[in-house]
């Protein structure tokens, strides 16, 4: 027996995670794996795939329903992990979820004005949230980072990046 294959443990899964399970996992192998090497190849997938993952209750799952988002505790955060693992790509997994390394500050720290426009769109898949990060030899290390955000003027941020010693 693999693990794909095991029964869910009950006293784990409710019969509204179970039902959560099914959608996902029809929608997994309708919506993705079929394409799934071909976008790998490309690099790429359609950006309706965010529409149609937010249909399904995929892209706010843990957000505030106020906002459109889905209400799950960590099962069914583990359920799109093994539901998304049939599908044989951890890249698309990853992409289609980017809000979720980007949407969480804003969730936690953002005003509400901001949450009121950030959040509708990307949990329904009209917009797409990321965090970016870099900086010359920083790559992805956050904790070396030397960019900082400064006030400036009309309550926007602007970046001003320091100079390690020795760079021009």
């Amino acid at each position: 027996m693999s693990l794909l294959t095991l029964p869910p443990l009950a006293h784990y899964f409710t019969a509204e995670h179970e039902q959560f399970r099914s959608t996902l996992r029809d929608f997994v192998a309708r919506e993705i794996t079929p394409y799934v090497n071909d976008w790998d190849e490309a690099g790429t997938f359609p950006r309706s795939l965010y529409r149609r993952a937010a249909e399904v209750g995929l892209l706010g799952l843990g957000y505030p329903e106020h906002f459109g988002g889905t209400p799950g505790d960590i099962f069914y955060h583990l359920i799109q992990a093994e539901e998304f693992a049939r599908c044989g790509s951890g890249g698309v997994n990853a992409s289609l979820h980017s809000h979720s390394i980007g949407v969480p500050p804003i969730v936690a720290a953002g005003s509400q004005a901001l949450q009121e426009r950030v959040l509708p769109a990307v949990i329904a898949g009209d917009k797409i949230a990321a965090l970016a990060i870099t900086e010359p030899g920083g790559g992805s290390d956050v904790a070396s980072l030397k960019t900082t955000a400064v006030r400036d003027g009309d309550s926007r941020s602007s970046c001003a990046t320091s100079t390690p010693s020795g760079w021009g």
